[in-house]
């Protein structure tokens, strides 16, 4: 059993995480975030930690950004948007049991020390950003290091703050160009 409680945004994304592994989930249901919902939450924070395995669209990565400022020590888990997707749907509960097993593997945790290793100018020599194809590069490198898909800004904060390496980029900057 997993030790940390996961937080999801609902009911069959708890469906999809029992099929992938023994972890108790403790529901969103959206971004409504019920003060009951939140109390749970920080009960779980505090007594086992927390992983943080929201959708990877627009509204999972609201959900997230509101979860991490109030639970800063927060795991955050990613599942990319390509194996999150089925039926033209994007969830969680899209994404196989080896895709949440993957996402899980690669949890990362925000540094309270941020570090500057990556700046713009990385994003661009690497084509992350200002290229045709950057959006495209970002969410396989960011699966490969699993810090999940963002625009160039986003990308940029979490490389810094999720304490990737430059050995851990360059890896997965190499694995793209295959």
């Amino acid at each position: 059993m997993l030790r940390e409680v996961l937080v999801v945004e609902g009911k069959m994304d708890t469906v999809a995480i029992k099929k992938a592994l023994d972890a108790e989930t403790i529901e969103t249901g959206g971004f409504t975030l019920a003060p009951y919902t939140l109390k749970k939450i920080q009960s779980a924070y505090e007594k086992r930690g927390i992983i943080i395995l929201t959708d990877p669209d627009g509204a999972g990565e609201r959900i997230r950004k509101f979860l991490t400022k109030r639970f800063p020590k927060a795991g955050q888990a990613f599942v990319p948007k390509l194996d999150a997707t089925a039926n033209n749907d994007v969830g969680i509960e899209q994404a196989s049991p080896e895709a949440i097993r993957q996402a899980l593997a690669k949890v990362r945790f925000h540094e309270f020390e941020p570090r500057f290793e990556f700046s713009n100018r990385d994003l661009f020599v690497y084509s992350l950003s200002g290229s045709a194809d950057a959006a495209e590069r970002r969410d396989k490198i960011g699966a490969i290091l699993g810090i999940g898909y963002a625009n160039a800004k986003q990308f940029l904060v979490r490389l810094n703050n999720y304490g990737v390496t430059r050995e851990e980029f360059l890896s997965a900057v190499a694995q793209t160009e295959v």
